[in-house]
């Protein structure tokens, strides 16, 4: 079972990329034309601009989502879908401009209509209902980012699209929600650029200060000899899953370098080639790191013998082409997405039910998969399922040889 995405979860953001020149919107005229809004009696009021503002809401790092029942003549098997409930800004009150991040912009209407997209943290008002009905039909609350991401059908671009945007947004408030002191003399550190970066107030100071970014290396360990891959577990798991290595990057070291670090690290295992897959936005990590960057690579073992750092993994093992295989096959992702969908559903509704990720994991015979390996949405899937389908990729020339 080879799942082949567009692009990973998270990424293919469709607000991102686009100029002023395609859409006539700037960050500078989209803060604008939100000022205009939020206070009819400013300056900026007296010149309103021609296309529409959105605001996306976030409660404790959980943006505000709308459930979609399939329609009438949708297939009886068909999930309920998800999209983000954006808000003009007449609903999201009491908030000053400096407050919202800007998204980016997209043309609507046939290319008729410019809107810009903005993210607000409205977590201070808990107790507070963000006002009115969302931007179209269907209930709406805040869902936890990780349910929704789980609950996309990555088959539907527009649906991978929703959830880039609302993994950028989540980003830039947790960056904006923990940096706000200048790191060079703490002073009092002040949005600009409509949210994009900001700015020490300190007059004799005004360091600029730009979104952090968390690098991360994720690699799955071969041994080429044997036809085999290293997988490891850590508590947080749910039974049964298995998954790649992975670790930050340090200052002084190279990705390379930082693959056979933590390898050596975790496992003991040495490796010696090193070669790059692909690169995920991951914003749902822990809260303090919401901006990681998993950087994937192949990994190729020159010993074997496994020795776990108990601090780190509770366990790692090498497992056979065809075992990750089967822990590939045996998992139903198709079946996950369907039944976080209609837990999406559900909490929108206002009846959320918890449920364990790997209940939904089953053989055809119903008893629990053996093992088995992230879903799609993770760039660990797309690692180990490379291999077990593909085979080791070629082997380059290259400075990762070194």
């Amino acid at each position: 079972m080879a799942i082949h995405l567009r692009a990973h979860a998270f990424a293919a953001n469709p607000l991102r990329g686009v100029s002023a020149a395609t859409t006539a919107v700037s960050p500078s005229t989209a803060a604008e034309a939100l000022r205009s809004l939020l206070d009819p009696s400013s300056a900026a009021a007296a010149n309103p601009q021609p296309y529409l503002s959105k605001i996306l809401p976030f409660r404790r790092g959980r943006p505000l989502a709308r459930s979609t029942d399939p329609p009438p003549a949708s297939a009886a098997s068909a999930a309920p879908a998800w999209c983000l409930a954006w808000l003009p800004p007449s609903r999201v009150p009491g908030f000053a401009p400096g407050a919202f991040v800007f998204l980016g912009a997209h043309v609507e209407g046939g290319g008729k209509e410019a809107a810009a997209y903005w993210a607000v943290d409205v977590s201070e008002g808990e107790g507070a209902t963000v006002g009115g009905p969302a931007d179209g039909d269907g209930p709406s609350a805040f869902v936890d980012l990780r349910t929704l991401m789980v609950a996309t059908d990555w088959s539907d671009k527009d649906a991978m699209g929703e959830l880039a945007i609302a993994g950028h947004a989540r980003a830039l408030l947790e960056w904006h929600s923990t940096a706000k002191f200048c790191g060079a003399c703490g002073a009092k550190a002040v949005p600009t650029e409509a949210g994009r970066r900001k700015q020490c107030s300190n007059e004799s100071c005004k360091k600029r200060i730009y979104p952090r970014i968390d690098p991360v290396v994720i690699m799955l360990v071969i041994d080429k000899e044997n036809d085999r891959a290293l997988l490891s577990r850590q508590s947080r798991f749910v039974p049964r899953m298995w998954s790649c290595l992975a670790g930050f990057i340090e200052p002084r070291e190279s990705l390379e370098e930082a693959v056979r670090r933590e390898t050596w690290e975790e496992t003991g295992i040495e490796v010696g080639q090193v070669v790059y897959h692909s690169s995920q936005p991951w914003p749902v990590g822990p809260n303090t790191m919401p901006c990681q960057l998993m950087m994937g690579f192949f990994a190729y073992a020159k010993s074997l013998e496994i020795k776990v750092d108990k601090q780190e993994l509770e366990d790692a093992q090498w497992h056979s082409r065809e075992d990750i295989k089967k822990a590939l096959t045996f998992a139903e992702y198709e079946k996950t997405q369907r039944t976080n969908a209609a837990k999406v559903n559900q909490i929108c509704k206002g009846a959320e039910k918890g449920q364990s990720l790997s209940d939904d994991f089953k053989v055809e015979s119903g008893e629990p998969a053996p093992m088995f390996v992230p879903g799609p949405f993770a760039i660990a899937h797309h690692l180990i399922s490379a291999w077990a389908f593909e085979g080791a990729p070629k082997l380059p020339s290259s400075f990762s040889n070194l």
